[in-house]
């Protein structure tokens, strides 16, 4: 079999930023997959699955909600190695297209106070998997540490 092209991607080099991970096509329309890492692959402590949790519900909300990107919204959504998120949009784009999408949803999480979307019972199937202080934490630790003055070694997959 062949490997996936997410496991052709170096992982010791690979530090945390905003990627094009891939690029397919679905009829005529183009649908890009961003990789928002936000921890650095085998160097830092895995996030956990609640803040995780809260991340993909606070940002499904924002992105889903956001005026000018809603309607190109495909997909958000964990790592399975929980090091960070894809973000699925149609259109053909580069990692630069969205930094200011993606600031924004990490700032909305960030200030995000009060009930969760959907961590209910009747909305969620783990609804009490949740952890808003560490998913805020985590938050601005990647709007400081990355997104704020990104550089272009975090929008490109190092070689």
């Amino acid at each position: 079999m062949e490997k996936i092209a997410s496991f052709t991607i170096d992982h010791i080099k690979l530090q945390p930023g905003v990627y094009v991970s891939r690029k397919d096509t679905v009829g005529s329309e183009v649908l890009t997959t961003f990789d928002l890492r936000m921890t650095s692959p085998n160097e830092e402590p895995v996030m956990n699955t609640a803040e995780m949790h809260t991340i993909e519900h606070l940002g499904a909300t924002y992105l889903r909600n956001h005026a000018e990107w809603k309607e190109r919204v495909i997909y958000f959504g964990p790592m399975g190695c929980r090091t960070g998120f894809y973000l699925i949009l149609a259109g053909d784009l580069a990692s630069k297209d969205i930094v200011d999408l993606v600031t924004g949803m990490y700032e909305f999480i960030r200030d995000f106070e009060g009930d969760i979307p959907g961590a209910s019972p009747k909305d969620c199937g783990n609804y009490l998997d949740q952890n808003l202080g560490m998913a805020s934490f985590l938050a601005n630790r990647y709007l400081n540490n990355v997104l704020y003055g990104i550089t272009e070694e975090r929008l490109i997959y190092p070689q």
